[in-house]
């Protein structure tokens, strides 16, 4: 692929945030379906979760950096950046607005988290998705 770093840390986030994000949400689910409703019982799967998610993206980010050219960001690696971002965010606000109703409407805590959690992971992947398309399209 003869890309720009910035195009390859884009991948590099959307393959691995998509693989451990999208991890936890089939444990958690299974959790849930089991019928876990204690909040503190998914703190080490998150954290498990986090953690191979920053090696991942280390890892990723170093090979990248040894196997191609490690160019500074330009201003179409910006503007990418930003429109995706202005396009992306409203995913955030919906999922944030349903987590107030959910509380509103006294909903189990552990649900209203993990709608949040989703909705930042929903809201990066679409961001993610938006600037590769944007990359491969040329804007």
């Amino acid at each position: 692929m003869n890309a720009s770093f910035e195009e390859k840390s884009t991948w590099i986030q959307l393959v691995g945030t998509t693989l451990v994000l999208g991890g936890y949400f089939v444990v958690a689910g299974r959790m849930l379906a089991a019928g876990v409703r204690e909040l503190p019982a998914f703190v080490p799967l998150f954290v498990v979760a986090v953690v191979v998610l920053v090696a991942l993206l280390v890892a990723g980010h170093v090979v990248a950096a040894v196997t191609g050219r490690t160019d500074s960001g330009d201003e179409r690696d910006r503007l990418i950046g930003w429109r995706a971002e202005a396009r992306s965010s409203w995913l955030l606000g919906v999922g944030v607005l349903a987590a107030i109703t959910a509380l509103v409407l006294d909903v189990d805590r552990v649900w209203v988290a993990h709608l949040l959690l989703l909705a930042l992971f929903l809201s990066e992947l679409l961001r993610f998705v938006l600037q590769v398309v944007s990359y491969r399209r040329g804007f």
